[in-house]
C-alpha cells in the first residue's frame, strides 16, 4: 500500500478492500477499457511533443523521449525528466529527456497521459508545488483522479499481475 501512504486511513481502507477482493480490476477495465497502441519510442516522442506543442510551446526544447524499464515505481518514479549538460567541444550543450516507465506501453492512454503532462511541468515547475501542480491541471483537468487510478492499478499490478495482456 506504499502507492497511498499520503491518502487518509479511510481511502486507503477501500483500497486495500478492493485489492483483497480482486475487485480493482474490475473497477479500471470499466472505466478504461482499452490500452492506447503508442508503442515505441518514436510513438511516444510525436505524442510528448503534441501535448508539448498544445501546451506548453514556450518551454524548453526536448531531445529525447523514451520508454526505460529501468524507471519503475519501486524507484518512485513513473516517469523521469532530466537536464542533461554535455560538453561538446569548447561549448557546453544542454537537453531535456523524459523517460517514461514501460508499464505503460499496455495502459489506458488516459494513464500515459497523467504520467506525460507530470514530465512536461518539470520543464518548467523543477518541484512538486502548488505552481507545479496548476500546470499539470492546465494540460489535464483530471490529473488528480487519473494519479489516484495510476497509484490503483499499479498496487493491482503488483498483487494480481498485468490488467491489461
Amino acid at each position: 500500500m506504499s502507492y497511498f501512504a499520503h491518502y487518509p486511513a479511510d481511502i486507503v481502507a477501500q483500497v486495500e478492500r478492493l485489492l483483497d477482493e480482486n475487485k480493482a480490476a474490475s473497477v479500471l477495465l470499466n472505466k478504461y477499457p482499452d490500452v492506447h497502441n503508442i508503442r515505441t519510442d518514436r510513438a511516444l516522442y510525436d505524442y510528448v511533443m503534441q501535448l508539448k506543442k498544445n501546451f506548453m510551446k514556450q518551454s524548453g526544447t526536448i531531445s529525447k523521449v523514451r520508454y526505460d524499464d529501468r524507471v519503475s515505481a519501486e524507484r518512485n518514479a513513473l516517469g523521469e525528466h532530466r537536464f542533461v549538460s554535455r560538453v561538446q567541444g569548447s561549448k557546453l550543450k544542454a537537453s531535456n529527456e523524459i523517460r517514461i516507465a514501460s508499464v505503460f506501453k499496455k495502459a489506458p492512454i488516459e494513464f500515459l497521459r497523467a504520467i506525460c503532462v507530470h514530465e512536461l511541468a518539470h520543464l518548467k515547475e523543477k518541484g512538486h508545488d502548488k505552481a507545479f501542480y496548476r500546470l499539470c491541471l492546465y494540460m489535464e483537468p483530471d490529473y488528480h483522479q487519473l494519479e489516484f487510478e495510476i497509484r490503483l492499478f499499479l498496487a493491482h499490478q503488483d498483487k494480481w499481475g498485468p490488467l491489461y495482456l
